[in-house]
Parts: structure tokens; C-alpha cells; sequence
């Protein structure tokens, strides 16, 4: 089947649909725009909790010795290829999580991979990480939480508590430390998380929005400080479910840490900054809400949980973030593996093909299909979000009967919208935009047959 390619411009004759055509819109920058067409990425988490399960890092001065820490098949190589094979295009790596724990020999502390018998102290996951995204063609982002340190004593939003080895000064001067050596000695990163947001200078915090704008001021930034240019935020729950209709921009970022679900997360349409949403979720449930690995306690999700979580992020104009386990031994277990790859292969042959082939015209405020004679019941559509989101409300008629019959409606498209409906045999589909603030335009739009 030929893909559907729409003309750039839909004309437009109702002035009534543009009151606000006046107001200068929001539009995302370069960084934003790569990031959106990524569409899915994967997180993955490895630190001193796999191997002591029962640790808790706000209880102060109880983290594991660094010396429990010895994955004998550890291998990042494997780790992207998982990654890649569901059909990730970037991969976060929690460099450091909230033991304080650090996966790369930092100077700022001696709680890290150097002092633990893996490679005698003489190994880097961090390096080995981002040669692998480069090895598999994957880029590469870091994962460092500035707000919660178990080994400094420091619970959210990155304040030190009562009794610790640190004073709040000193702490700032670590997180500086390690943010520098993570953001220098590791290339262009992709994108950066906060999980928790950042402390702002203001409330006693260190002055990483200064530091990001000198070191990486390409990557995107979820949760980052509000000065940050290349903001992306969280979309309320770790489920994998962004809000819609869900906007790409907002008044604010946010800086929860992603332990209490948080509803009303639609964004705003008539927001001051470009701030799409990103939907993290994991693959497995249960222990550590299935960030972790352990050998008992978890359940991986169902491929049809995971193609629900696609139209539901990916499919509602957020970009998904899957999060993927490493056991003990350094290696995402096998039936892991092969969950994502199921995965990835079911997304590809999904979303191969449209349906049918045909005339495209538009007429006004609408475009108008006539396939052969065809059975739908998915429609995939795209702004060209570089002209901003125009379009608050729109259509789906399909012609039954000699007649047109409305199949589907919504309000925000954004990069992707992905809308299933009960299939209907056609031989015309018509969309019709009912409301926008601009005029709209069409990046793309398909129709597909899928096996439910």
C-alpha cells in the first residue's frame, strides 16, 4: 500500500474559527522537535536495591556497603539491543538513584562503582552506556536525582535532613560535582531527568539551570528547572496513560517525584511554554513498583497491556518511556527481553501499512478520502507541531449508506494522535476540524485496519 502523504496546508475560509489567530503561539524549539519524533524511549534501572532488597534509603546511615555491588555479566551492549528491539530510539540510564549510589567513579563521594569489586574498581557503567547507545545507534540520556540522596541524608525536593554527614552547602557542591562530571565527560546527551524536579536556588537549592544552559543546552529536560529551554514533563502517573485531551503546552513544569498520582495533567492549550508530556512507565509490577529487579514478587505486563500503554502515550501526543530491569548478575533477564522484542514487532506491523491508497483534497476546513472500498477502525493523525497546536476540536465521518456518518471525534492531536473506533466499511472518510485558533496544519494523516 502507498503511505498517505497530505498537502502542508489545509485552506481555511471561516475567520470565526481564528478569534485567537492574533495571540502569538507557542511553537517547541529544535531540541523538542527531535524529541517528539523520537516518540518512544526506555529507562533503565540498576543500583545497591537489586542486591539488598530490603534497604531503604530514607533510613539515614543504613545504605549497603558499596562492596555488595558485583554484576559478573554486566552488559550495556545487551541492555540497548533490549531496548532497541521494543522500539526505543533513546535510553535514559539512572546513573544515580535515590541510594546516592553512583554508577560511574565520581570524585564527589566515595559511594560509587569504584569502590566495589566489579572490574577491581576500574569500571564505568555510565562509559560503557553511552558507547553502547552509540555502538546501536540509540541516543543516549542520563538520569541523575538531584532530590533524594539515601548516602547524604537528603529526602525531596533535595533537602538535607537532620543528622546528616553533609551540610546543605556541601551537598549542593556534590550535586554540581556530579552533574558536571556526568554532563562533561560523557559527550551530547539526549535527554536529562529530575525525577522530583530540581530544588530552585531561591529555596537553598544548587544552581543547576546555570549549569545545564553551560554543559548541555541541547538535551531535553524532564523536570528540570524552570529556566530550563528544552522542558518536558511528567504526565501525572506511572502508568503509561497520558491525560487527554493532553496539550503540549503548560504554564509550568513538574516536580513530583512520581510516588502519588497526580490527576489534571492535561497541560494548557493557551499555555505560556512549549512542555509536551512524557509517559514513564515499567514493564514489570509489583516490588519497587517494578522499576527494580527481584527474583520473586513481579509481574511483567501482557502485550496487551503494552500496545494499550502505546495508543495511550504515544497515541495521545506524549512521548512513552518504558522502564526495563537489570538483575544481579548484570543483564536484562531473558523473558524481559523477549517481551520487548514481542513488543516492538507488534508496534511495526500495527502501523506498516495504512489501509488503503487513494485521491487526497481538501475543502475548507476538511479533507476527504476515497479509498476503494475498505474496513477502518483506527485513524492516526499529525499536526505539524513546528507551527505550534492549532487545532481544539475535530471529526471523523466515514460515508455508510449513502450517507456520512460521524465515527470519531477529539479535541488535541499534537505530534500523534492515535484514535480507535468500531470499524466501519467505507468507501470516503471525511475529517473536519470544528474549532482551531490558526490556521491548521496537517503533517499527517492514515487509516488502518487492526486486529483488536
Amino acid at each position: 500500500m502507498k503511505k498517505l502523504i497530505l498537502p502542508v496546508l489545509i485552506v481555511i475560509h471561516s475567520f470565526a474559527l481564528f478569534a485567537q489567530q492574533a495571540k502569538k503561539r507557542v511553537v517547541p524549539n529544535a531540541a523538542q522537535l527531535e524529541w517528539a519524533a523520537a516518540e518512544t524511549g526506555a529507562i533503565i534501572h540498576f543500583d545497591l536495591i537489586n542486591y539488598v532488597p530490603g534497604y531503604n534509603w530514607r533510613n539515614w546511615g543504613t545504605h549497603p556497603p558499596a562492596t555488595v555491588f558485583n554484576p559478573s555479566k554486566l552488559d550495556t551492549d545487551q541492555w540497548v539491543r533490549a531496548a532497541k528491539a521494543a522500539g526505543a530510539t533513546y535510553v535514559v540510564l539512572v546513573a544515580k538513584h535515590c541510594s546516592g549510589f553512583s554508577l560511574w567513579p565520581t570524585g564527589a563521594h566515595p559511594y560509587s562503582v569504584k569502590n566495589t569489586p566489579w572490574k577491581n574498581g576500574k569500571g564505568d557503567i555510565v562509559k560503557d552506556f553511552i558507547a553502547s547507545c552509540k555502538k546501536y545507534h540509540v541516543k543516549p540520556g542520563i538520569y541523575a536525582s538531584a532530590s533524594a540522596n539515601g548516602y547524604c541524608y537528603v529526602d525531596n525536593p533535595g533537602l538535607v535532613q537532620k543528622g546528616a554527614p553533609f551540610t546543605q552547602a556541601q551537598y549542593n557542591d556534590i550535586v554540581i560535582k556530579q552533574l558536571t562530571e556526568l554532563w562533561t565527560h560523557y559527550g551530547k546527551l539526549f535527554e536529562i531527568w529530575f525525577d522530583g524536579g530540581v530544588l530552585p536556588v531561591e529555596k537553598g537549592g544548587p544552581p543547576v539551570a546555570a549549569l545545564l544552559k553551560k554543559l548541555q543546552p541541547d538535551a531535553v529536560v524532564f523536570q528540570g528547572p524552570v529556566k530550563a529551554k528544552n522542558l518536558v514533563r511528567w504526565v501525572g502517573n506511572e502508568e503509561g496513560t497520558a491525560p487527554y485531551p493532553n496539550w503540549s503546552t503548560s504554564d509550568t513544569t513538574t516536580s513530583a517525584t512520581g510516588t502519588i498520582k497526580v490527576n489534571d495533567m492535561h497541560g494548557d492549550p493557551d499555555g505560556a511554554i512549549w512542555c509536551p508530556g512524557e509517559a514513564d512507565f515499567p514493564l514489570r509490577t509489583g516490588w519497587q513498583g517494578g522499576w527494580f529487579w527481584k527474583a520473586e514478587g513481579q509481574k511483567m505486563l501482557s502485550l496487551q497491556q503494552l500496545l494499550k500503554a502505546y495508543n495511550t502515550s504515544v497515541g495521545r501526543n506524549a512521548n512513552m518511556l518504558l522502564g526495563i530491569v537489570v538483575d544481579t548478575s548484570g543483564l536484562v533477564p531473558a523473558e524481559d527481553v523477549e517481551r520487548l522484542t514481542e513488543f516492538g514487532k507488534a508496534v511495526k506491523e500495527r502501523f506498516a501499512h495504512p489501509v488503503f491508497t487513494g485521491k487526497v483534497k481538501g475543502t475548507g476546513t476538511q479533507l476527504t478520502i476515497a479509498p476503494k472500498p475498505v474496513a477502518v477502525n483506527c485513524i492516526v493523525l499529525q499536526e505539524d507541531i513546528a507551527q505550534g497546536e492549532r487545532i481544539r476540536h475535530y471529526a471523523v465521518d466515514a460515508w455508510v449508506n449513502n450517507d456520512w456518518k460521524q465515527i470519531a471525534e477529539g479535541i488535541s492531536i499534537g505530534h500523534k494522535r492515535i484514535q480507535e473506533f468500531e470499524t466501519v466499511h467505507t468507501t470516503k472518510i471525511r475529517w473536519r476540524v470544528t474549532e482551531s485558533v490558526a490556521q491548521p496544519v496537517i503533517k499527517n494523516m492514515a487509516l488502518y485496519h487492526i486486529k483488536m
